[in-house]
Order: structure tokens, then sequence, then C-alpha cells
């Protein structure tokens, strides 16, 4: 437990599009801090970039949330004592910082247009600079207010002419920052540029925006992504020149691709995994499963455990558990999680979504009929999605059969299903396992037969497949008459595959 001031974390995503799994890790870790150290879990949207902003974008993250359980104690909709939670409505804080800045002469007006940033580039790259910045060198000669006579400068800002701020970057300094992932990190001041922090559509760019914030609404700890590890020099350095002091910080480590490197979208889609957290819930995975999977990525509880709730997960965290190494995504252990997770769910309430869906066709189906189907599927599943794939054929008569199954019948499969069919029908009565097993010894003894060799026909007449659970369960949950139906219908069909193989 955190013994000294008041933790307050926040997550602070972009509106830009739907939220990544990486995002919702950031989320969780954030969120596992605060309430292990009875803190404060703050959601803050960081909009400023209007262009790319996306109303949808925005409402996706909190529904996201909300689903993944993850709720916050201050932010939008619910509000809190630093409203508002949007950047895009506090620019008047972020403006007061960076006159603030310019005044102290820790930041500068820049005037220089787009083409003449772009040649300034181009010079110095034939000149042999493999990464020309805008930096301690570069900015002496372009037009800033560090070149401009102030008379100029003054004339120019009249005159409303196009500018940025940019952070005064010094030109030799060491700049070390301690990381809770990562122990003490160090940074020389000649590799970094000076980094505009108001753009000339007046908006602060993320680096100001968030350091203003996170002073603002007395952040303690920063827990984010390593893509912010660069960035983070500049963000000491607003600090120092501001006068306030830092939060502790916390890199988390990137989520790579299986294939090696980060997991991007475009390599995430190569390889068939999902990357929002909305593809995730529409693919019936269960949030406490992902949230489960997510958590491990990067941390480990120093035991063999892997699965925790979130409450044992809020009781176990702990930031110097988090390793500084990338971590590999893994889909085939996410579908083990939430396999886990699912199986130890009571039917009735898995079968749920299962029944709406049902109903749409079959709106008298019972609920009752729909939680043993469930049942009987709950231990092949691996998300909630499978339940409607593989159960069709315990509402509907099966349309087609396997292929590949089809081609490995036998030329006596055929009688073997018609003669079962037969025997199913002299009986009256409810199919149970008993009986269903007893009408399938009895048809293999008169037909001279193993009851084994009835089994791959019987199911494939059946379900129109080649696996599914326990054979005699299914027929007995089918019921006698549409297994009778299926067995009369498929003895016609299989004869007529076997004569036109």
């Amino acid at each position: 437990m955190e013994q000294h001031k008041p933790v307050r974390v926040r997550f602070a995503p972009s509106p830009t599009g739907l939220l990544h799994i990486g995002g919702l890790r950031t989320a969780l870790f954030n969120y596992l801090f605060a309430r292990q150290n009875d803190g404060q879990f703050l959601l803050r949207i960081e909009d400023t970039d209007r262009e790319r902003y996306h109303e949808e974008a925005e409402k996706n993250i909190l529904d996201a949330l909300k689903w993944a359980g993850l709720t916050y104690d201050e932010g939008p909709v619910i509000g809190g004592p630093h409203a508002p939670y949007y950047q895009s409505k506090r620019g008047s804080a972020y403006r007061e910082a960076a006159e603030r800045l310019i005044r102290d002469g820790n930041a500068y007006y820049a005037f220089d247009t787009h083409e003449e940033i772009e040649n300034m580039r181009e010079r110095l790259l034939k000149a042999g600079n493999p990464s020309p910045r805008y930096d301690a060198i570069t900015r002496m000669s372009m037009r800033n207010s560090i070149t401009l006579s102030q008379d100029e400068v003054d004339r120019l800002l009249a005159d409303e002419a196009p500018h940025v701020v940019r952070l005064k970057v010094p030109r030799r300094e060491t700049i070390r920052f301690h990381d809770r992932v990562r122990g003490w990190v160090s940074f020389e001041s000649h590799g970094i540029d000076d980094q505009v922090l108001m753009k000339s559509d007046g908006m602060p760019t993320y680096h100001l925006a968030n350091v203003v914030d996170d002073h603002d609404m007395g952040i303690s700890h920063v827990i984010r992504g390593e893509e912010w590890l660069s960035s983070t020099p500049k963000h000491i350095l607003l600090y120092g020149y501001l006068g306030w002091t830092p939060p502790e910080l916390a890199h988390l480590p990137l989520i790579l691709s299986p294939s090696g490197g980060k997991l991007s979208k475009r390599n995430a889609d190569e390889l068939g995994i999902p990357v929002s957290v909305e593809q995730y819930r529409e693919a019936g995975y269960e949030p406490e499963a992902l949230l489960n999977f997510l958590a491990l990525l990067g941390w480990n509880p120093g035991d063999d455990r892997e699965l925790f709730t979130l409450v044992e997960l809020i009781t176990a965290f702990s930031l110097e558990r988090i390793g500084s190494s990338g971590v590999q995504f893994n889909l085939e252990k996410l579908r083990w999680f939430n396999q886990q997770y699912l199986r130890s769910r009571p039917p009735r309430e898995l079968a749920r979504p299962l029944l709406e869906q049902v109903r749409v066709a079959h709106p008298n189906v019972s609920e009752d009929y729909v939680v043993n189907v469930t049942t009987l599927l709950q231990e092949r599943i691996t998300s909630a999605a499978d339940l409607l794939n593989l159960s069709g054929y315990f509402f509907d008569d099966p349309e087609s059969y396997d292929a590949a199954a089809l081609l490995k019948l036998k030329p006596q499969s055929p009688r073997h299903v018609a003669a079962l069919s037969e025997r199913l029908a002299a009986d009256d009565g409810p199919l149970t396992q008993a009986a269903a097993e007893s009408a399938i010894h009895d048809t293999a003894e008169a037909l001279g037969v193993k009851p084994g060799a009835l089994m791959f026909p019987t199911r494939l007449a059946i379900t129109g497949m080649t696996v599914g659970p326990a054979l005699l369960d299914s027929l007995a949950l089918i019921g006698r008459e549409a297994c009778v139906r299926r067995l009369s219908v498929a003895a016609a069909r299989f004869a007529e595959q076997i004569h036109a193989g």
C-alpha cells in the first residue's frame, strides 16, 4: 500500500477510434492501483486533436469501461471537483501555463511556415544529419521570438500571424527521472526537439495539456504505456519550469504481436487478432476473462496463480511486479481464460442471450430447453458466441452435412440409420439416454454389427456434424420425434451421396 499522499490516477484516452485492448490494460492497471490504495480513479478525455475527434469513439470508450466493470470516480457524465474532464474545454489553463513559460524564458513563439520547416529538414539531411529536428541549434536559424526583434514579434502577434508555442529545451542537460517499473531513466537534452506546446489553432498538444491537467487534478501517479517514455523528459522539463512536483511514473511494457514487434492494428488484422475492446465484446468474450488475461500481460503475481477475480487482482496487484520487457499477445491463452470463466457461470445465466436469439425464429421454445442445451455445450465453448454457432441442430433439422464426413460414409450407412429410425419410431414416450442407448444396441444386434458402427452416421444424421457433446445426451435432448425424422431424411440423402460418389 502507498503510504504518502492520496493516490489519484487517471486514464486519459483520445477519442479518435475504438478503445484498443492496450488502452483497456492501461485503464485496468490504473484502476487496480487506485482501488488497492483507497485512491481515486479518474477518466479524462484528451480531445485536443479536433480533426481526428469522433463522438462515437468517445461513447465507445465509456461503453467499454462500463462493460469491463472499471468504474471511475471522476470524469465525463458523473463529473467531479476538477470538471470539466475534457481537454478541449480547459483551454484557459493551458494558455495561462504557456504564457507563464514564455514570460519566464522557457518557451517561445515560432512563426515558421510548414515549408520553412521542411526546407530546414532537407538542408540538414543533405548536410549529413540523419535526424533533423527543431531544437536548440536549429531554432537559431528559424523565425521565432528568440531570433526576431521584440518589435517584430509584437507586430506578428498583433497581426494574428499563424504561430505555435515551442518548449525551449536546454542544449546540454541530462534529464533524469525515476520510473516505478524501469528504475532510473535518463535522456540527453541534445536529442530532444523543441516540442510544440500550443498549436496554431490555439489548442494545446498532449505534452502541455497532460502536464497541466495532471497537476491541476492532483494526479499522484501516472501509469501509462511505454510509447510515452520518450516524451517524459519533455514533461519533466515542463514540471520543473512551472515549479511543480511531477507525479510518480510507471511505464507499462509494450504488448507485442505473436510474430514480433508492437501489436499494431495492421499485423493484428493479418494474424486474425481483434485489437479493439468492442471486437472482443461482440465475439462473446467475458469481460472478467479479458481483464484477467490483460492483467497478466506485463504483471505477475509472484506465484503460479492464473485465475483472478477483479477483487483478487486488486489485492494482489503491485507496480513493482510489472516487468519492463514487452509481452506477447496470445489469443489461444485468452480463449483458455474465457473458457474457464464460461464454465464457472450458471447455465441459466449463460443461456439468456441464446434464448433471445433463438426465440426470433422459435418464439415458443422453452427457457428450460435452452438452458439444457447450454448445459450440454458449456464445456465445449470458448466464447458465448459459440453457443449460437454450435447449437443450431438443437433447434432445427440440419440442412446440410459435413462434406468431408459424407465421403467417409460406408455403403451400409443409409441402411443403418434407416433401421435406427424405425427402431426409435416403434417406441413411445420420452427419449431418455437409456432408451437411446438401448435402441442403438438393439439396432446394431439386428444388423449384425457393433454399436460403434452406428455412432458416426447417427451423429452426422442428427447434427450434420462429426463432433459435439455426448451423442446419447444429444439424442435425448433433441427428442424422439425429431430424431426419427432426421434419421429417415438422412438415410435417403446418404444413399444419394453414396450413389453419386
